[in-house]
């Protein structure tokens, strides 16, 4: 599968229901975390940087540009997140890269 269709989840999009309605089709996802971040919550789910910690979520599969495009518009890119690259572990153990949601200025207050 093309590092670039990955995407890495945390918060709402975790959710199948949610995906659907977004993207109008199921997602295919897998289990996958995270580590060196936390999951935090004020009114949207965020993340920050810290040693040690590990976040759970989802790696979602096939994505393609016009779901990306919807995905960034539902996660305000780039006022409330900016989409980058990150290593994640998928559910076997293997290590990948893949696309992240990481706040802006807005979770460090």
């Amino acid at each position: 599968m093309p590092q670039d269709r990955l995407l890495f989840v945390y918060g709402t999009l975790v959710q199948p229901a949610m995906r659907v309605r977004l993207l109008g089709r199921p997602i295919e996802a897998v289990v996958a975390r995270l580590p060196g971040f936390e999951r935090g919550r004020r009114k949207h789910f965020f993340i920050v940087a810290k040693v040690g910690a590990m976040t759970e979520g989802m790696m979602l599969y096939g994505l393609t540009e016009a779901d990306f495009r919807i995905l960034d518009e539902y996660e305000e890119v780039p006022r409330l997140y900016s989409r980058e690259r990150a290593e994640v572990v998928g559910e076997n153990g293997e290590k990948v890269r893949c696309w992240i949601y990481l706040p802006t200025s807005w979770a460090a207050h």
